[in-house]
């Protein structure tokens, strides 16, 4: 039997597969809201190394205090009192530090082979809820309390509702939708749903004001565009207080888009081209235009996946899928390299020494994205792989933590989502409860970011079956 014709068989099961597996989240979503904790006590993580967002050195011995979904305070132990009544959570040996922020993520892919394959086995934008709400539980497992999701059918804002809700477990969701471009992807690869087509400014700022009329936080704008589209696009986000993301890679394009006034550079730095002029990479830097990377997703990746090919059988993919798609996923996996998108590996793991480098020696404004969800990039581990990346590239691992919390919050700004000012990224008295635990020094070896024992998003602890405690059952929830 053909690839094609198991695809084909497969995609009426699959069917039956999404069906089972949306009762099935809608039992767990039932047994969540059965077992809201209703902490009326404050939680008091206790005894380990606290790296509060800023590029500072650690606290050890620390103390961290939440009271209901903000944290109170914060500092040494010699210093910050544990309340008498607190459910104390023993973080000695541990690094506690804030949520990460993801500033690119796709929630509608999951790390398949192979976009059209993907589409076609999944059979309908209407089976995608179920790819969503697998997306959001490895996201929030692997420490991502907050992630920006550029480029999605509007059905991400149920999504969105749904974590918001408590429905279901995931990070905290800042959606763009459908992005907006003169270049349309062909529809056999992306869903039509999953992308504006526009042919005049006119059309880009009345798609603007559609995607911000209908619940989106921020504006992706894809290649094609003209200054002019750029203009209009920026004029109308900003108009309504929200950023546009530019997906770019041609200099000449990032000069326009510069020059509209974007908020964000998407994918800059990864290799994709050679390297940057000087005069280009410093308009950026002394401009303070963040720019999002992704590097890890084009050139580490694959070069891990070569190095040690168990990755792609890890049991905790296994045990996220359902059996079919798992079975999907490794035969799409089978010869990798010949992919389409993977043929230019050898010129970008060459161009990969200089692209990322130039950013962070020109001192840009860094943040950290990964293109979660996109070929063999997994939601489970993108986020300590593209930190590893940046620390292979040149930032020290205290400099890549600040940027996936602190500076991606300043990045994200002061959304109405917010309350209209920053409350993400750091850990110290005011800000929302984000904060994970990990199992050892990320300062010695960033890949400790992989070992996530705790995630606590909103003031609310959640955990894995492995990492139980009687505290952590009485007051948090199980992934």
């Amino acid at each position: 039997m053909t690839d094609k014709s198991i695809r084909r068989h497969a995609r009426r099961p699959m069917r039956l597969v999404f069906a089972v597996l949306g009762v099935l989240v809608q039992l767990g979503a039932a047994s969540v809201l059965a077992q809201q904790p209703g902490i009326d006590r404050p939680i008091a993580l206790v005894g380990g190394m606290l790296l509060d967002g800023y590029e500072a050195p650690p606290i050890h011995d620390s103390v961290v205090v939440i009271a209901g979904n903000k944290i109170i305070a914060a500092g040494p132990a010699h210093d910050v009192a544990v309340p008498q009544n607190a459910h104390v959570i023993d973080t000695r040996g541990k690094t506690v530090l804030p949520g990460l922020i993801d500033m690119h993520v796709h929630m509608e892919l999951l790390g398949h082979g192979d976009y059209k394959e993907f589409n076609d086995f999944i059979g309908g934008i209407e089976n995608l809820e179920p790819i969503r709400e697998i997306a959001a539980k490895q996201l929030l497992r692997a420490g991502v309390t907050s992630a920006v999701d550029l480029g999605s059918t509007f059905d991400i804002l149920e999504t969105k509702r749904r974590i918001e809700a408590g429905e279901i477990a995931g990070p905290r969701v800042i959606a763009s939708g459908p992005w907006i471009s003169r270049l349309q992807v062909p529809v056999g690869i992306v869903p039509s749903e999953r992308q504006f087509v526009i042919k005049s400014p006119e059309e880009a700022a009345a798609r603007t004001r559609e995607l911000i009329e209908r619940g989106v936080d921020v504006i992706k704008a894809w290649e094609g565009l003209t200054l002019e589209d750029y203009q209009a696009i920026v004029r109308e986000a900003h108009k309504r207080g929200v950023k546009v993301h530019a997906h770019l890679f041609d200099p000449e394009k990032v000069k326009l888009a510069l020059d509209a006034g974007v908020d964000v550079l998407q994918h800059m730095g990864s290799a994709k081209n050679p390297p940057y002029d000087e005069a280009l990479v410093l308009r950026i830097a002394h401009k303070k235009v963040p720019v999002i990377q992704t590097i890890a997703h084009r050139t580490w990746i694959p070069l891990a996946t070569v190095a040690f090919p168990a990755r792609l059988q890890d049991p905790v993919l296994q045990e996220d899928l359902p059996p079919e798609l798992y079975a999907e996923f490794q035969r799409s996996f089978r010869l990798f390299h010949r992919r389409d998108y993977f043929r230019q590996d050898e010129r970008e793991i060459r161009l990969s020494k200089l692209a990322a480098r130039q950013f962070i020696e020109a001192g840009a404004v860094i943040g950290v994205g990964t293109d979660g969800g996109g070929r063999m990039n997994f939601h489970s581990e993108a986020m300590w792989r593209e930190m590893s990346a940046l620390v292979d590239s040149g930032m020290t691992p205290l400099q890549v933590i600040s940027a996936a919390t602190k500076t991606n919050a300043e990045i994200l700004g002061s959304m109405d989502i917010f309350g209209g000012k920053r409350r993400l990224g750091t850990i110290e008295p005011g800000m929302l409860a984000d904060i994970i635990v990990v199992d050892g020094d990320p300062l010695f070896d960033i890949n400790v970011l992989g070992y996530v024992e705790l995630v606590i998003k909103d003031g609310v602890p959640w955990y894995t079956k492995e990492k139980a405690t009687e505290t952590l059952r009485a007051i948090g929830r199980r992934f």
